[in-house]
Protein backbone atom coordinates (compact mmCIF):
# COMPACT_ATOMS: atom_id res chain seq x y z
CA UNK A 1 0.00 0.00 0.00
CA UNK A 2 1.17 3.51 -0.50
CA UNK A 3 1.78 5.54 2.11
CA UNK A 4 0.34 8.89 0.44
CA UNK A 5 -2.87 7.13 0.59
CA UNK A 6 -3.32 8.08 4.02
CA UNK A 7 -2.64 12.15 3.50
CA UNK A 8 -5.82 13.04 3.11
CA UNK A 9 -7.22 11.60 6.57
CA UNK A 10 -4.51 12.67 8.14
CA UNK A 11 -4.49 16.39 7.22
CA UNK A 12 -8.48 16.38 7.60
CA UNK A 13 -7.28 15.77 11.65
CA UNK A 14 -5.01 18.19 11.03
CA UNK A 15 -6.77 20.69 9.38
CA UNK A 16 -9.22 19.99 12.52
CA UNK A 17 -6.99 21.09 15.03
CA UNK A 18 -5.16 23.93 13.29
CA UNK A 19 -5.93 26.74 15.40
CA UNK A 20 -4.47 30.23 14.29
CA UNK A 21 -1.55 28.66 12.95
CA UNK A 22 -1.97 30.31 9.48
CA UNK A 23 -1.39 33.55 11.37
CA UNK A 24 2.31 32.63 12.15
CA UNK A 25 5.24 35.20 10.57
CA UNK A 26 7.42 33.69 8.15
CA UNK A 27 9.96 34.34 9.44
CA UNK A 28 10.89 31.73 12.67
CA UNK A 29 10.90 33.71 16.04
CA UNK A 30 13.96 32.00 17.75
CA UNK A 31 15.80 33.20 14.87
CA UNK A 32 17.27 29.78 14.76
CA UNK A 33 18.31 27.17 11.81
CA UNK A 34 18.50 23.53 12.93
CA UNK A 35 20.00 21.47 10.86
CA UNK A 36 19.71 17.39 11.03
CA UNK A 37 19.69 14.50 8.76
CA UNK A 38 16.33 13.18 6.98
CA UNK A 39 16.24 9.98 9.45
CA UNK A 40 12.67 8.75 10.24
CA UNK A 41 13.10 8.46 13.77
CA UNK A 42 14.33 11.76 14.23
CA UNK A 43 11.66 14.52 15.29
CA UNK A 44 13.67 17.75 15.87
CA UNK A 45 10.24 19.64 16.96
CA UNK A 46 9.73 16.96 19.71
CA UNK A 47 13.24 16.31 21.52
CA UNK A 48 14.35 19.89 21.21
CA UNK A 49 10.81 21.34 22.27
CA UNK A 50 10.70 23.22 19.29
CA UNK A 51 7.09 24.46 18.10
CA UNK A 52 5.90 25.51 15.10
CA UNK A 53 7.01 28.88 13.81
CA UNK A 54 9.55 28.98 16.50
CA UNK A 55 12.77 27.46 13.81
CA UNK A 56 13.23 26.43 10.76
CA UNK A 57 14.39 22.73 10.05
CA UNK A 58 16.47 21.76 7.32
CA UNK A 59 17.15 18.06 6.54
CA UNK A 60 19.32 16.00 4.32
CA UNK A 61 20.86 12.87 4.27
CA UNK A 62 23.38 12.87 7.11
CA UNK A 63 22.64 16.62 7.80
CA UNK A 64 25.31 17.74 5.74
CA UNK A 65 26.13 21.54 6.33
CA UNK A 66 27.73 21.86 2.70
CA UNK A 67 24.49 20.08 0.73
CA UNK A 68 22.34 22.33 3.38
CA UNK A 69 23.92 26.02 2.24
CA UNK A 70 21.73 27.10 -0.09
CA UNK A 71 18.69 26.79 2.54
CA UNK A 72 21.10 28.44 5.10
CA UNK A 73 21.65 31.06 2.91
CA UNK A 74 18.15 31.97 2.43
CA UNK A 75 16.97 31.02 5.81
CA UNK A 76 19.73 34.20 7.09
CA UNK A 77 19.60 36.64 4.47
CA UNK A 78 15.63 36.94 3.79
CA UNK A 79 14.35 35.34 7.10
CA UNK A 80 16.38 36.73 9.36
CA UNK A 81 17.80 33.56 11.63
CA UNK A 82 21.34 34.32 13.31
CA UNK A 83 21.81 30.81 15.04
CA UNK A 84 22.52 27.42 14.06
CA UNK A 85 22.49 24.15 15.43
CA UNK A 86 23.97 21.11 13.55
CA UNK A 87 22.46 17.68 14.80
CA UNK A 88 24.19 14.00 13.79
CA UNK A 89 22.96 11.15 14.88
CA UNK A 90 24.24 7.61 16.30
CA UNK A 91 23.31 4.96 13.95
CA UNK A 92 23.38 6.76 10.92
CA UNK A 93 22.96 5.15 7.65
CA UNK A 94 25.81 7.56 6.09
CA UNK A 95 28.45 5.81 8.07
CA UNK A 96 27.38 2.49 6.34
CA UNK A 97 28.89 2.96 3.23
CA UNK A 98 31.39 5.05 0.65
CA UNK A 99 30.81 7.29 -2.23
CA UNK A 100 32.85 4.86 -4.20
CA UNK A 101 31.33 1.78 -3.66
CA UNK A 102 27.42 3.60 -4.04
CA UNK A 103 28.42 5.26 -7.23
CA UNK A 104 29.58 2.01 -8.30
CA UNK A 105 25.84 0.19 -7.06
CA UNK A 106 23.61 3.10 -9.13
CA UNK A 107 25.93 2.13 -12.28
CA UNK A 108 24.98 -1.33 -11.76
CA UNK A 109 21.45 -0.57 -11.23
CA UNK A 110 21.43 0.70 -15.38
CA UNK A 111 24.06 -0.80 -17.28
CA UNK A 112 25.59 0.99 -19.83
CA UNK A 113 23.43 4.15 -18.91
CA UNK A 114 25.80 6.82 -19.93
CA UNK A 115 23.69 9.36 -18.45
CA UNK A 116 23.17 7.95 -15.00
CA UNK A 117 26.58 7.10 -14.74
CA UNK A 118 27.88 10.91 -15.34
CA UNK A 119 25.25 12.36 -13.06
CA UNK A 120 26.31 9.69 -10.42
CA UNK A 121 29.97 10.55 -10.70
CA UNK A 122 28.73 14.44 -10.19
CA UNK A 123 27.62 14.22 -6.54
CA UNK A 124 29.66 13.59 -3.23
CA UNK A 125 27.43 11.95 -1.31
CA UNK A 126 29.45 13.26 1.78
CA UNK A 127 29.40 10.27 3.91
CA UNK A 128 31.25 9.88 7.18
CA UNK A 129 32.56 7.52 9.65
CA UNK A 130 32.97 9.53 12.88
CA UNK A 131 29.81 11.25 14.36
CA UNK A 132 31.04 13.64 16.50
CA UNK A 133 34.24 14.32 14.14
CA UNK A 134 31.44 14.97 11.50
CA UNK A 135 29.75 17.32 13.28
CA UNK A 136 32.94 19.39 13.95
CA UNK A 137 33.69 19.82 10.71
CA UNK A 138 30.36 20.64 9.44
CA UNK A 139 30.47 23.28 12.37
CA UNK A 140 34.04 24.53 10.95
CA UNK A 141 32.83 24.60 7.77
CA UNK A 142 29.88 27.02 8.74
CA UNK A 143 32.05 28.90 11.08
CA UNK A 144 34.66 29.55 7.94
CA UNK A 145 32.28 29.93 5.38
CA UNK A 146 32.02 33.41 3.67
CA UNK A 147 28.03 32.43 3.17
CA UNK A 148 26.95 32.27 6.82
CA UNK A 149 26.43 36.25 8.38
CA UNK A 150 28.97 37.23 10.50
CA UNK A 151 28.74 36.35 14.28
CA UNK A 152 26.04 33.72 13.57
CA UNK A 153 25.70 31.20 16.92
CA UNK A 154 27.03 27.89 14.89
CA UNK A 155 26.53 24.70 17.80
CA UNK A 156 27.11 20.93 17.08
CA UNK A 157 24.99 17.99 18.42
CA UNK A 158 24.83 14.59 18.80
CA UNK A 159 21.13 12.81 19.01
CA UNK A 160 21.47 9.44 20.23
CA UNK A 161 18.82 7.44 18.27
CA UNK A 162 18.83 4.74 21.01
CA UNK A 163 17.94 6.98 23.89
CA UNK A 164 16.57 10.36 22.84
CA UNK A 165 19.54 12.25 24.49
CA UNK A 166 21.54 15.27 23.00
CA UNK A 167 24.97 16.06 23.54
CA UNK A 168 26.93 19.18 22.51
CA UNK A 169 30.12 18.40 21.48
CA UNK A 170 30.82 21.72 19.30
Amino acid sequence: MSAYKDFAKANEEYVANFGDKGKLPLPPSKKLLILTCMDARINPYAHLGIQEGEAHIVRNAGGAAKEAIRSIVISQRLLGTREIAVFHHTGCGMATFDTHKLRALVKESAPGDAAVAQAVDGIDFLEFQDIEGSVKEDVKFLQESPLVLPGTKVTGWVYEVETGKITQVA
